[in-house]
């Protein structure tokens, strides 16, 4: 599984669980951290374990691929999952219009999905 296909399947993994706001940056060529990260909002704290949830299963059920490390589920306002080559953000809103991830990689690809 490519980094591109990994970052897709987090991202369709979060249309099931109704996250929105779903963007995949492509960092290939500007960053180190990562080539994607998947950023979306959940509606609330366990919306967001939720998302958090049902993308470390499917994952590990349809590619066996396990996060490195999962950071943030004990607030569940700020989820981080990093899967090495792939970093899934899951915000709450008032997370996500703080820290603004796509205005600081403003430099990335944006690849932007329509609500279900």
């Amino acid at each position: 599984m490519t980094s591109h296909d990994l970052a897709r399947a987090c991202a369709d993994a979060v249309r099931a669980k109704k996250g929105k706001d779903i963007v995949i940056m492509d960092l290939r060529g500007i960053s180190i951290i990562a080539d994607y990260f998947v950023i979306c909002t959940g509606a609330n704290n366990q919306q967001v374990t939720a998302i958090s949830d049902h993308i470390e299963e499917k994952l590990v059920q349809d590619e066996s691929v396990s996060p490195l490390r999962i950071e943030g589920l004990k607030d569940a306002r700020w989820v981080l999952m990093d899967y090495g080559s792939v970093v899934v953000h899951i915000f709450q809103e008032e997370e996500r219009q703080y820290y603004n991830l796509e205005r600081l990689w403003g430099d990335a690809k944006f690849t932007y999905f329509k609500e279900q």
